[in-house]
């Protein structure tokens, strides 16, 4: 009967994968690889997760770190070692890409730094490969994380641009959104200033001014070197606990290296992209694992190459409670707000790699029994459910229901116990709360955005989520 009831749920979570396969984000990646070991440490994680993507590029790239080398070899590396383990992974969830398919998608820009190569007769079969996406007859945008410079970009629509139509030009900007782990080259600022109107997430500057210690994504691991941020769970992305829980899990967990600076600097830039019920890509000022930005334009700060010229997506605050029981309001603990859950979710993917269904973890699937929008007015009270919520494991299940107020427009102050909002019966499955009416800025209404988020009992734990937006009317 067990085995029966596996197959069921590997059916069903089949045709729900089947059915949201055209909804997954397409992905074109570029990586300065070889110049540290955090972008194969990222490239590890981001193939775990490749049944969450639609992968179109993964493009060997240079970086101001790593001016006059391109690497692919060593994606093709990682790749094939996935292709090791990619028929495990199947077995625990469905739609992983082999890793045949994925190496016709390996390639390079040119081994020149910047700007030095965007312009006439500067094409690389980097370039010629992220038109072709471009071009392609999908509804969907096209993300491109850069982990190092994002030259092949800048050449690429410096192209279109040159040999098209504004209206042609106009239509492929329109195409994408870019998620640069701050300027690692001079063609990121000048992006930004040719394309106005393409969507760029940043932290903006150079290392050499001191960019990555300001970084949102130094939030991901960086507590004792450019974040130097306090508040965070440190013992969660160590050497240690990275040989545990990653590099000791099979071929693909053999080619994790131990990191110099910090874990994976590069995964914030998808970590948002990842189907768990929180992430919003199009939202970036909602909040997810990969951290949260607000658009606006950038103040000139020294670390700047050049002053920003127009508005994008960039640092802003989150306020958290850290595990010393403090509380921190910065942009690094948008992203390691979430660090329990993404470190554990990664490592039961590592598990797949290597277990059967049977002895891995599987994450919960949090089910609201209501709209996920709602209209109230102030002072009137909601009523919140996730009864039907399921496990594909039969796990005991724990609930945590609480406000994200940054990533609302409804504003009003904090309470006595440091959140702005009390819910009750937060930890189970039903829930309530009252609009405020008292401490609330005028003109006393916008969006609140409550969180659920749903974590099983088994090894590692796992946690899914679901996003209420409530919308106050007067």
């Amino acid at each position: 009967m067990k085995l029966k009831i596996i197959g069921l749920l590997l059916l069903a979570a089949a045709t729900s994968v089947a059915a949201h396969a055209a909804e997954n984000p397409r992905v074109f990646v570029l990586t300065d690889i070889e110049n540290e070991p955090d972008d194969a440490m990222s490239m590890v994680r981001f193939l775990t997760y490749a049944n969450h993507f639609e992968i179109e590029g993964l493009i060997a790239t240079t970086s101001i770190h790593q001016r006059s080398h391109v690497a692919p070899q060593s994606i093709r590396r990682i790749v094939e070692a996935y292709g090791k383990v990619r028929d495990n992974l199947e077995k625990h969830e469905p739609g992983f890409p082999t890793s045949a398919h994925l190496l016709t998608l390996v390639n390079q820009g040119l081994p020149v730094y910047g700007l030095t190569g965007v312009g006439e007769g500067k094409d690389s079969p980097g370039s010629e490969l992220l038109i072709r996406a471009i071009d392609r007859d999908d509804p969907r945008p096209l993300w491109v994380p850069a982990w190092g410079g994002p030259s092949v970009l800048a050449q690429a629509l410096w192209k279109i641009r040159a040999t098209r139509s504004p209206e042609s030009l106009a239509k492929a900007v329109a195409k994408l959104r870019t998620y640069t782990i701050s300027d690692q080259d001079d063609s990121g600022p000048w992006l930004r200033k040719e394309f106005p109107a393409l969507f760029y997430i940043t932290s903006p500057g150079f290392n050499a001014g001191g960019a990555y210690h300001h970084a949102t994504w130094s939030g991901i691991s960086g507590d004792y070197f450019h974040a130097r941020c306090p508040g965070a769970d440190f013992t969660l992305v160590t050497n240690e606990w990275l040989d545990r829980n990653i590099r000791k899990k099979g071929p693909l967990g053999a080619e994790y290296p131990r990191w110099d600076f910090l874990m994976e600097g590069d995964t914030p830039s998808f970590l948002g992209l990842i189907a768990n019920g929180l992430n919003a890509p199009e939202h970036p000022d909602w909040g997810g694992w990969g951290g949260r930005y607000e658009l606006y334009t950038p103040r000139p700060q020294k670390w700047h190459l050049y002053p920003e010229t127009r508005p994008l997506w960039s640092d802003a605050d989150d306020e958290v409670l850290g595990v010393d029981g403090r509380w921190y309001d910065t942009n690094h603990a948008t992203i390691w707000r979430w660090r329990e859950a993404y470190q554990n979710d990664f490592a039961a993917r590592m598990d797949w790699t290597v277990k059967a269904y049977k002895d891995a973890n599987h994450p919960p699937v949090p089910k609201l029994a209501h709209a996920a929008e709602l209209t109230v007015k102030r002072g009137a009270r909601v009523d919140l459910s996730a009864e039907s919520t399921t496990d594909p494991d039969a796990d005991t299940l724990s609930y945590s229901w609480f406000y994200y107020p940054e990533a609302g427009t409804f504003a009003t102050a904090n309470a006595r116990s440091g959140q702005p909002l009390e819910i009750r019966g937060f930890d189970q499955p039903k829930a309530w709360f009252t609009v405020p009416t008292n401490r609330v800025m005028a003109p006393g209404t916008g969006t609140m955005h409550i969180i659920l988020a749903v974590t099983d009992q088994g090894a590692p734990r796992l946690t899914r989520y679901q996003r209420v937006i409530v919308t106050v009317v007067p």
